[in-house]
């Protein structure tokens, strides 16, 4: 521990009295002395969170270059310089500028999730020094300092309190409690995680009610939100399966093209010989038929084609590659409060001494119905005389606003709880004219608020609070005969019944007053009160979470909940959505006594995990992937972030998520909307079906190309096509054909199969004999039709000309094959995909074009072809077509069985 959390003592701040608080830290109630401000600045330095230190920009841009792939690219567009075709140049490098700048911007974005949390500090603070009141700059704060807190501020250290005044902090960003946390001063005596720290505020919460002095125990780096900004330093975001799979794709390619060059060099030089010249023409055509220029850009388009498709469904990506990484996701640990429930308080039941009745609305649009329980009716409120009490004291003794803003959404003002009971009575349109006399507001030291109204001629004292204060108070009960003795024991059991279903009890009082109390005090409330029943409050799950998790779940991802609230309400929620199965839960202070090995089985057991901190839901993410997890992690407070910069896939609430949290993650749901996750997960796997598709497109039709002149150099033959001509094969069914498969549509399939393996390649033993059998084939067709043409020909640019239209068309039908791995591939999904049939025209137009137009011909030596060679050209591709369809129907018999 360092000495500003332990100041030299094994016990930490909220295990201290406040008295041996003010003695380590050598102030007093009169703040520091203005002498010992200076010392303490230089001992522990300014509030602030410090900055890592980056890079120059042109060199992180640079580094960006470092990267298989764009070695192969720019080798290729070396080659294509070499060779005069200045065109195919600018694009192959522009292909490389992009890649290095969306890594570039990528890069940037993390960094700046780092200076995020700055503004999450307080600017300013109120201070005693020296027995002087005074605002001062929240970077110039010392440990020593004493502050005071108000409705609204910010705090801007990590305090130990020493006098609080119906103190409540808002915590979620830190600890993902749904309600504001009330404060004291006593000290803990064992040991407790960050939300049971009552007597301590945490540097970038909020007061929500109350004032509170308290004294500055950490800064800057030092303070709780330090330890996040360092965890977040010091988390490397993990390269992706695609992205992984594809550099060892592109070094395998790449060592491949060195190796056979050099053998083939070997090989025609020494035992065909060769001359030097022409040789080195082959093995420049082999080059640039064997390095798939295009597949770079085709990824780039699929994904982008995908976060297209997400943003319109509201998934925002913020990284490229995490489209991918969805389809391959096989856990998500999701946040609880805000994400898979609304952060909003609503009352669920309302239980009365005689009835019981369910409340239906989400949030706090007070939108909803009554009905009782048992018989199941919509409540009638001029029929339900106990009821309307209820309602009346929930409306009245209650300072909390509901407001709606431009953009239709609700917002309340004054605490979660009390707003509840304001959305209930506005739910049910009850109305009171009434006259406020006076009132005793909430504070923690009581825990209960009352106000004396005047309605219509009577006078009323209202009670609201938590349940075991008022039974304390109240010696009656109002039941639909009239008011009868209190029953404790029949409350006891209501409330542990609803407590275990995760709800929190707010009791409510009443009493008739026979003169207006004009200054109410609590004497008041202390007899003749008649307990009117008890409301149950809690953070409802969203209704359409609920299927999204089973959506999930059916494609085999496991949904976890990790939150920062308390077992039983974790418990009660994870079952409402079904996670987890109603009984286990652990704890934050569990996980504390179980080392990281250790904790690797207990990650994978456990589906509900409850207060913890940011370091363990950073741990359990962890712990995740040391099991080979591909994992996701949602969330929308700061204390997320450590945890979604760490997981494969971190998504961030677009809404209520902190720009913290949206700066570290890889996806913002514009909704915050668990569901739109699923949506997203089928997106990301139709990604990754069409990015094999493509791959199983272009690697054989490259391998062809290669074949070619690897089988003319090991025969001592003349290669068939020009090196420009293969360029152009290569170039023009990359950026055409290639594109129809990029815009594929979902397999009907998608959402029933369990994820993949994301370390399997993305070529498996199938994919690699499908690429030798098409490249064979291919390549085959190419040299059987030069046979039979140079026999009859003797115009070698007519016979080049119908051998590269016969493998452009070859490769065109062999699109429509890669459509299914396994199906036939005419179905009528076949004309929902545009693309496919605008690759094709465009394909049309390009080859027309090189074999009609006289300046084409002259720089690709073509000739304009008969309309008979058409004919052949044809019945050659209907042939592979036919070919390949029946390899794909014996080997998915072979495969089943």
């Amino acid at each position: 521990m360092n000495k500003m959390t332990q100041q030299n003592t094994d016990k930490a701040w909220y295990q201290l009295e406040t008295e041996e608080v003010v003695k380590r830290l050598n102030t007093s109630k009169q703040g520091l002395a203005i002498s010992q401000v200076d010392d303490l600045l230089q001992e522990y330095g300014k509030n602030t969170l410090p900055e890592k230190k980056s890079k120059h920009p042109l060199l992180r841009f640079l580094a960006h270059f470092n990267d298989t792939l764009i070695y192969i690219l720019l080798v290729a567009a070396v080659i294509t310089s070499v060779m005069g075709h200045w065109v195919d140049t600018a694009v192959i490098l522009g292909v490389t500028v992009i890649n290095a700048l969306i890594g570039f911007i990528q890069e940037n974005s993390a960094e700046q999730s780092l200076k995020s949390i700055q503004g999450m500090l307080s600017n300013t603070a109120t201070v005693i020094r020296g027995g002087v009141v005074q605002e001062i700059d929240a970077m110039e704060l010392v440990p020593g300092d004493i502050v005071s807190l108000k409705p609204g501020v910010k705090i801007p250290a990590d305090l130990r309190l020493v006098d609080v005044h119906n103190l409540q902090v808002e915590e979620a960003i830190l600890t993902g409690e749904s309600i504001a946390i009330t404060k004291q001063t006593d000290l803990i005596e064992k040991e407790s995680l960050l939300g049971d720290q009552l007597n301590m505020a945490f540097s970038g919460t909020t007061v929500s009610a109350g004032t509170a002095i308290g004294i500055v125990v950490a800064t800057g780096s030092h303070t709780q939100l330090g330890l996040i900004n360092r965890m977040m330093d010091e988390t490397t975001s993990l390269r992706t399966p695609l992205l992984q799979q594809m550099d060892q794709l592109a070094r395998n390619i790449l060592y491949a093209i060195v190796g056979l060059i050099a053998i083939l060099f070997v090989f025609g030089y020494f035992l065909h010989d060769i001359s030097l010249g022409e040789l080195l023409i082959a093995l420049i055509s082999l080059a640039v038929a064997a390095v798939p220029e295009g597949l770079p850009a085709i990824i780039s388009i699929i994904l982008s084609i995908g976060v297209q498709n997400m943003a319109r469904k509201k998934a925002i990506i913020r990284k490229i590659p995490t489209v991918e990484t969805l389809g391959a996701m096989t856990v998500i640990c999701s946040d609880k409060t805000g994400t898979l429930t609304m952060n909003e308080m609503v009352v669920e039941n309302i239980i009365l001494a005689d009835a019981e009745y369910q409340v239906t609305g989400n949030g706090y649009e007070p939108v909803g119905d009554i009905f009782n329980e048992a018989s199941l009716q919509q409540v009638d409120l001029n029929q339900d005389i106990l009821l309307s009490r209820f309602l009346q004291a929930a409306l009245l003794c209650n300072d909390s606003e509901l407001n709606q803003d431009s953009s239709g959404q609700w917002h309340i003002i004054g605490g979660p709880t009390e707003a509840a009971l304001k959305v209930l009575a506005i739910k049910s349109g009850i109305e009171v004219e009434d006259e406020r006399i006076s009132k005793i507001p909430f504070d923690s030291l009581y825990k209960y608020m009352s106000t004396c109204n005047q309605i219509d001629d009577k006078t009323f004292i209202f009670l609201t609070g938590a349940p075991d204060v008022l039974f304390k108070l109240c010696d009656k009960q109002l039941t639909a005969h009239g008011t009868e003795s209190f029953n404790q024991d029949y409350w006891d059991k209501e409330i542990a019944m609803y407590a275990r279903r995760g709800l929190r009890m707010l009791g409510v009082a009443y009493k008739e007053q026979a003169e207006p109390v004009v200054k109410l005090e609590h004497s008041h409330v202390q007899e003749r009160m008649v307990f009117l029943g008890i409301a149950g409050i809690m953070d409802p799950p969203r209704s359409e979470a609920i299927e999204a998790i089973r959506q999930c779940q059916s494609a085999g991802i496991k949904v976890k909940m990790i939150t920062g609230d308390h077992p039983e309400t974790a418990m009660a929620i994870g079952s409402m959505l079904n996670i987890g199965n109603g009984k286990d839960v652990i704890t934050g202070q569990e996980l504390e006594q179980i080392d990281d090995q250790a904790l690797i089985p207990v990650a994978k057991q456990y589906d509900v995990f409850a207060r913890t901190s940011p370091e363990h839901k950073l741990r359990l993410v962890r712990a995740l992937q040391a099991s080979h997890e591909i994992v996701g992690m949602t969330g929308d407070g700061v204390n997320d972030a450590p945890a979604l910069k760490q997981a494969e896939v971190g998504i961030a609430m677009g809404i209520k998520g902190t720009t913290v949290t949206k700066e570290a993650a890889d996806m913002v749901l514009a909704d915050d909307n668990f569901a739109t996750i699923a949506n997203a997960v089928k997106e990301g796997r139709r990604v990754y079906d069409n990015l094999k598709k493509t791959t199983y497109f272009i690697l054989p039709s490259n391998l062809a190309q290669g074949l070619i002149v690897v089988i003319a150099i090991i025969l001592g033959m003349g290669i068939p096509l020009t090196p420009l001509q293969i360029l152009w094969m290569n170039m023009a069914t990359s950026i055409t054909l290639s594109f129809g498969l990029a815009a594929e549509l979902a397999e009907s399939n998608v959402m029933s199969r369990p994820p993949r393996n994301a370390k399997a390649s993305i070529l498996d033993g199938y994919a690699i004999w499908r690429i030798i059998f098409v490249g064979i084939l291919l390549a085959t067709s190419a040299f059987i039709l030069e046979s039979y043409l140079a026999s009859k020909y003797d115009n070698v640019n007519l016979v080049r000309t119908i051998i590269l239209q016969t493998l452009v068309a070859g490769q065109w039908v062999y699109m429509f094959n890669c459509r299914f791995q396994t199906k036939f591939p005419f179905d009528k999904t076949i004309f929902q995909n545009k693309w496919l049939w605008g690759a094709t025209g465009a394909l049309i137009v390009l080859q027309l074009a090189i074999t009609y137009l006289p300046f084409m011909n002259r720089i690709f030596s073509t000739e304009p072809l008969p309309l008979l060679y058409w004919g052949i050209i044809l019945l050659f591709s209907v042939v592979i077509f036919i070919i390949i369809e029946l390899e794909k129907f014996i080997m998915s018999r072979f495969k089943s069985r």
